[in-house]
């Protein structure tokens, strides 16, 4: 033991040793970890990462302080970092593999109520929601410092069982700038962190058969705009063998017991699924905890028709073509 209660200095590469051989431990008792790693210098490169990270540097409380853990969080320091409803969860290695707890008031009704509201009409699709594909007006919205999305230091509650006796520690701060590198790949998770759903702000509906042109006529969407609006692959529709012969398509009834045991078949988490489906986390999490028919969007019904005729081999292969890092989760 070194002086003033501190451990002794463990060389980086030690430090990383051991944090290996721990994760390693953790691994086999079944607990899914999920690392932070960043490529080059840069910790958030997408719109969502870089203003969940440009947000928190804004308090003075916090930007004195983060800085200490841009530099555990680039070198691969955040071993584990968990999202779910109100709470962060991590391990960051230093001279032990420590544990850090985040946790997160949810969202004020007042203020989503105020964002949505704001936002109306300006946000045409899931994909530009989840990329930052939108106008300049609803990126003020969504950012703004005290009236936007993202906490402020006073709905953040911050643990870690290191020695260090400062409020923020650098493993902390790691955690916090790793947040925003996951935002990066998993933006929805803003929304599970606030305990909002974000496709209450998707307020301009597609009609997955036609849409309206400049001049006022309807005119049919070609396959290749629907996959990239929705993120989902299109199926051609079933034509008749012969004049007058009636084809039957197969449906089914959405319950919350079908949908979870159709997750439970594919092998996937609550975030896997919602992935493949293109909803929430908390909204697949909702299906299950109802009962009865579920009333759902047409393009959430004709989505999960279609996985329904697949393999748990294929639809994790199609969960590698929309997110390859949460299909290896």
């Amino acid at each position: 033991m070194s002086y003033d209660g501190w451990a002794p200095y463990v060389p980086v590469a030690k430090r990383r040793a051991n944090a290996a051989r721990e994760i390693k431990k953790l691994r086999k008792k079944g607990m899914a970890i999920e690392p932070i790693e960043i490529q080059g210098r840069k910790i958030a490169r997408t719109f969502w990462g870089e203003a969940w990270c440009s947000h928190l540097e804004k308090f003075s409380d916090f930007a004195n302080r983060l800085p200490r853990g841009r530099t555990y969080v680039r070198n691969g320091s955040v071993c584990h970092l968990a999202i779910s409803k109100g709470k962060v969860e991590a391990m960051v290695s230093g001279s032990s593999l420590y544990k850090v707890n985040i946790n997160i008031t949810p969202l004020p009704a007042r203020k989503w109520k105020n964002v949505h509201r704001q936002c109306a009409g300006q946000i045409g699709s899931m994909l530009e929601l989840l990329q930052g594909h939108f106008s300049d007006n609803v990126m003020a919205i969504v950012t703004d410092k005290n009236k936007g999305l993202f906490p402020s230091p006073g709905e953040i509650s911050l643990s870690c069982n290191c020695p260090d006796w400062a409020g923020m520690c650098k493993h902390i701060a790691a955690v916090l700038y790793g947040v925003g590198a996951r935002l990066d790949h998993q933006p929805e998770l803003l929304f599970l962190l606030r305990n909002v759903d974000h496709e209450e702000l998707i307020t301009a509906e597609l009609d997955l058969q036609t849409a309206t042109s400049k001049n006022g006529k309807r005119r049919r969407l070609a396959e290749a705009d629907l996959s990239d609006v929705f993120g989902v692959d299109m199926v051609e529709p079933v034509k008749p063998a012969r004049k007058n012969r009636t084809v039957r398509i197969k449906t089914f009834t959405a319950t919350a017991a079908v949908v979870k045991k159709l997750r439970k078949k594919f092998g996937m988490n609550t975030s896997q699924f919602a992935k493949l489906i293109g909803v929430s986390p908390p909204t697949v999490t909702n299906w299950e905890n109802g009962s009865g028919k579920l009333n759902l969007r047409q393009r959430t019904m004709d989505a999960l028709t279609q996985v329904t005729e697949l393999a748990p081999e294929q639809a994790m292969k199609k969960l590698q073509r929309k997110s390859p890092r949460l299909a290896d989760d």
